[in-house]
């Protein structure tokens, strides 16, 4: 019996719910539920940007399909984006090894913003809240109250796409933490292979100048060098010495953090600079979050506003006595003094949010204008110090046969091969420095790794 009463009790509940919207007047209007929760005010002022940008800006204020009705702008684009990585090349591999090695935290608190999201999206429902209560008789009297909203000024609507934006915040973290440990695996590999080629390139040149100093040693026993000319030999193979272990250890230093993050032993290649690292159209992350952030402000402010004015709300009562129903209107937290100072910061936390996804934009932008220049600056040092080492390499060679001819010291001969040596260890800066730089560019975007595999 009790059952009965209480099915119809909440088909009683949403009844008067739908009578309203024709029988108080124009200004109370249940929404569908799809859409409950009351309208929501558009923004007063809009972003100081402009032509599309600001349009799209001033999504971050419209409540529309969400991650909360499965649609979502934000998380279509993330697992739309496509690695710029080259397919089962050496980056490729290195990518999937710290992506398959990732302990993803971020992965779990998108799990559970994803439920939270779920749950609000159900909180248009009738609210069935079952009591027992000790009269003064000392007897105990149980109910069922059904709670439905019929006029909320929005709150619940903005608490729907407060747990969305709480959906697109903890997706583009996720995005942003699997980029970042791709970049981080990426960069220590290159490390590592700099430092191998910076060490191989000091080994070399220790050997061609213990050639010298045989030479040097000769001669000074011979009466002709004096010990002046070996001492400067001894110093510049021990500088060339000290170099190389400085690169040996600064790539056994990356390779051992390397094997400990991804937990392979990866092998050596020859790696070249991307050929596409900033595809054109795509977003940054830090945009992308910044206006996921700004639309989780707007629906809070929303539902605090809406908390300040007043609602209505259908309630019904079933116990042993009967069933009883009533309309309730009032506010969530009453009605001060303080009211309008309280709906004033309210609606200051919207323009909060505008300007910090304008200034989102604008780091953004300068951060990728400084890493552009910086691009242009390394692959102009790149060019250079190539062609240096051409220029250096053949200025040795006509030296060295100069010196066999007897036109030339053997100090003379030591110091441009020193040169030359200096020269290929820049090059090989400038080159990995290339990459890197990409790498950063590509990180920022978000396309260091297939959304779909993240």
């Amino acid at each position: 019996m009790f059952p009965k009463k209480a099915i119809s009790l909440l088909c009683a509940t949403t009844l008067l719910a739908g009578c309203m919207s024709g029988g108080l007047g124009g200004g109370l209007n249940f929404t569908p539920p799809h859409l409950a929760g009351g309208e929501v005010e558009p923004a007063e002022q809009p972003l100081r940007t402009s032509g599309t940008g600001q349009k799209k800006r001033n999504k971050i204020f419209d409540f529309g399909p969400t991650a909360a009705d499965g649609e979502s702008e934000v998380l279509d684009t993330l697992v739309a984006r496509r690695s710029v990585l080259p397919e089962d090349g050496m980056y490729d591999r290195v990518a999937t090894a710290a992506l398959a090695a990732g302990s993803r935290a971020a992965e779990a608190e998108l799990r559970s913003a994803k439920l939270r999201a779920e749950a609000e999206n159900k909180n248009w429902l009738p609210q069935l809240k079952p009591t027992v209560s000790l009269t003064s008789l000392g007897e105990t009297l149980a109910s069922l109250v059904v709670d439905q909203v019929l006029y909320d000024n929005g709150k619940r609507e903005a608490e729907r796409a407060y747990a969305a934006a709480d959906v697109e915040v903890a997706a583009v973290t996720l995005s942003q933490d699997q980029n970042d440990r791709v970049y981080s695996a990426l960069a220590l590999y290159l490390t590592g292979l700099r430092g191998q080629e910076k060490s191989a390139t000091g080994t070399k040149a220790i050997g061609q100048m213990k050639a010298f100093q045989r030479i040097v040693d000769g001669r000074v026993a011979g009466g002709v060098s004096d010990k002046g000319d070996q001492r400067m030999v001894e110093g510049k193979i021990l500088d060339l010495r000290a170099s190389r272990d400085i690169a040996m250890e600064e790539a056994n230093t990356a390779r051992a953090e390397l094997h400990a993050m991804t937990g392979m032993d990866l092998p050596k290649a020859n790696v070249a600079p991307l050929k596409r690292y900033a595809p054109d159209g795509v977003e940054p992350l830090s945009v992308l979050k910044a206006e996921a952030e700004a639309r989780r402000i707007v629906a809070q402010a929303t539902a605090e506003r809406a908390g300040q004015l007043p609602g209505l709300t259908a309630s019904g009562t079933l116990n042993r006595d009967g069933t009883t129903g009533a309309l309730n209107a009032g506010t969530s937290n009453g009605i001060g003094f303080g009211t309008g100072a309280r709906l004033k910061a309210i609606e200051n936390s919207k323009e909060t949010a505008r300007e910090n996804v304008v200034e989102a934009e604008e780091k953004a932008r300068r951060n990728r204008s400084r890493l552009e220049q910086r691009l242009i600056s390394l692959q102009r040092q790149e060019r250079e110090t190539a062609k240096l080492v051409r220029e250096s390499r053949e200025t040795f060679k006509l030296f060295q046969a100069q010196f066999k001819a007897g036109q030339r010291s053997v100090l003379e001969v030591v110091n441009i091969y020193e040169q030359l040596t200096r020269r290929e260890m820049e090059r090989l800066d400038a080159k990995y420095e290339v990459i890197l730089v990409q790498l950063e560019m590509a990180r920022d975007l978000g396309v260091l790794a297939d959304g779909g595999a993240i």
